[in-house]
């Protein structure tokens, strides 16, 4: 995570920190108040002029300090445990904001349940780094200090010394601790990753599964990670569960040196039994925020572990390069490509080779091709999604790279081949949770897809609320939504990206006749696998290895008699498969 984030963060609430730590410290040394008077009403009982007054004065001193501490600690942590909140809240937004600006490419190679940890688990650890761990390190300190000072200057310096020699050796032992756990809790992270991401793709993929009869072999991969993830909790705990036992094994030890010590002072008289108690009631205070550091450098470095998984993530940079100055996309904008060559980030082969094209505004353009001839790759480059040389695509003669991106993606409707809805209503996945368009419009947008009466079949028809990606739904309602949604839209470059693959010939044949109706004027581009699809299209060209092989009207390639001839034969029955893939 960029330092700045964090320094933003603080800087914007640092009056609320600065009160909480006030507080903070008010409350610590209320605390520190506590032994004195205790000593000090021993001594009084203790005394031969017995002062039932001064009994009554200190104990209502001792409720004083109960009192104060009280509110100063409930001030306290409504601040700085309530300002971590934020800060988790804070740094999950800016996290969530990160993701949605990385490009495509960056998902290709990371897992969904590592994504998920990092919103998760990571961020939680920071905000107890930064809550409790924190407040307990200021407490602990200021607690320490002033009972050391105490124990020092107004009982006895030798016996504090003797007391506190411990000291040193724990601090080593916890040092050394601290970073074995560290190094363990990064490793505990990354296998809740593995363990998120089993679950999603189990969770996704069920019907498969079930299909498939997997249910116990997938049991037993899960049993798996599962196992190794209590192993590296496991070896966590080891190391943490250290700490606490030793930390009170030495102050054990320091207790019996002031026992032995301490009583003979008082045997001798080089102090009252009054300080001795007193001694004893710092000496016990000093215990408690002592025996948190085991739990506070436990809290720490799983934060600093995860504060550097965060940091690795926020690091990285988009892909896509946003330098556009024009801000909309233009209006009755023509698409032209010229001399278009493209590889994949790690790839070795061109995926488009020299491709020209132009599209004039209004017109409609069918792309058709195999599976891999470069269909999606094109369209991913229309939207930019990877990064475009400059002077190769061009909407109404501006280069790509002169748009905003934001303003670029403004102008299309795209319906991809996994279409993708929301565990929400069928209105929302229409609108895609945007308030600016009326119902009539949705309805509208839904006939013209040929999805309304499959809506209104529902009990609860638009307001039907879809499960996770639309798991409800059947491959063509799915599609048909999605084709409401960029209707919806009403953009300038409608691209359907093999959107009509799951739905019956005469539902297709249904929804292009609405969209030669409802798109007069506007440009649109249909990828298809059927020729069905884009036979009607201005202009339809074959891909085949990334290149250009056959262009012009369906007539037109028919007469040529090529490949997109080959793939007409073979889909209206006229040709066999094996004749199909022989070419």
């Amino acid at each position: 995570m960029e330092k700045d984030i964090l320094l933003k963060f603080f800087k914007d609430h640092k009056f609320s920190y600065m009160i909480g730590i006030f507080f903070m410290l008010l409350s610590s040394y209320i605390q520190t108040l506590f032994p004195k008077i205790l000593g000090n009403t021993v001594d009084i009982f203790k005394s031969s002029d017995f002062d039932r007054n001064s009994v009554y004065t200190n104990l209502l001193y001792i409720l004083l300090i109960a009192a104060g501490t009280f509110a100063a600690t409930y001030v306290w942590r409504n601040l700085v445990i309530g300002n971590a909140r934020k800060l988790e809240c804070y740094l999950r937004e800016k996290l969530f904001d990160h993701f949605e600006a990385l490009s495509p490419e960056f998902y290709n190679h990371r897992k969904t349940g590592d994504l998920i940890a990092y919103a998760i688990n990571d961020i939680n650890a920071v905000r107890m780094t930064f809550g409790p761990a924190t407040s307990m390190s200021i407490n602990g300190i200021v607690v320490c200090m002033i009972s050391i000072y105490s124990m020092s200057n107004a009982i006895n310096w030798q016996l504090t010394l003797l007391s506190l020699l411990p000291v040193p050796v724990m601090v080593y032992i916890m040092y050394t601790i601290g970073k074995i756990v560290k190094k363990r809790f990064r490793h505990v992270q990354e296998t809740f990753s593995e363990i998120s991401d089993r679950v999603n793709e189990n969770i996704n993929g069920i019907r498969v599964i079930k299909a498939y009869v997997q249910e116990d072999g997938e049991v037993a991969r899960f049993q798996s990670l599962n196992n190794q993830m209590v192993e590296a909790n496991l070896s966590m705990v080891k190391a943490s569960a250290f700490l606490s036992p030793l930390i009170e094994l030495c102050f054990t030890v320091s207790f019996v040196f002031n026992l032995i010590w301490g009583g003979n002072m008082v045997l001798n008289g080089n102090i009252s039994l009054g300080d001795f108690v007193a001694f004893n009631g710092y000496l016990a205070m000093i215990l408690a925020p002592v025996l948190s550091i085991g739990r506070v450098i436990t809290i720490i470095q799983r934060g600093m572990a995860s504060l550097s998984r965060l940091n690795d993530i926020m690091s990285i940079k988009p892909d896509i390069k946003d330098e556009g100055k024009i801000e909309k996309f233009p209006q009755n904008a023509s698409i032209e490509i010229r001399n278009l060559t493209f590889i994949y980030p790690k790839a070795d082969t061109a995926s488009l080779h020299d491709i020209s094209l132009t599209v004039p505004n209004g017109r409609s353009l069918g792309i058709i091709g195999k599976t891999g001839s470069g269909k999606s790759t094109l369209i991913n480059l229309l939207l930019k999604m990877y990064n475009i040389p400059n002077g190769t695509i061009f909407f109404g003669g501006k280069d790509i790279n002169e748009l905003q991106l934001s303003a670029l993606r403004d102008g299309f409707g795209l319906v991809p081949q996994d279409n993708f809805l929301f565990n929400a209503s069928i209105a929302d996945n229409i609108r895609f949770f945007k308030d600016i368009y009326t119902d009539e419009q949705i309805i509208q947008a839904a006939q013209d897809s040929c999805i309304y009466q499959n809506i209104m079949d529902l009990p609860n028809g638009f307001e039907t609320i879809l499960g996770e990606r639309g798991v409800n739904l059947s491959g063509g309602q799915k599609q048909r939504i999605s084709i409401a949604r960029a209707l919806l839209k009403d953009p300038e470059i409608l691209i359907l990206d093999d959107a009509l693959s799951a739905v019956d010939t005469v539902t297709e044949s249904e929804i292009l006749s609405n969209l030669h109706r409802v798109r007069q004027g506007k440009t649109t581009i249909i990828i298809a696998s059927r020729i069905s699809a884009v036979m009607d299209a201005d202009e339809i060209i074959v891909l085949d290895q990334g290149e250009i092989c056959e262009r012009g009207t369906h007539e037109q390639l028919l007469a040529e008699g090529g490949t997109y001839n080959e793939i007409y034969q073979y889909q209206f029955g006229k040709s066999s498969p094996a004749d199909f893939c022989a070419s």
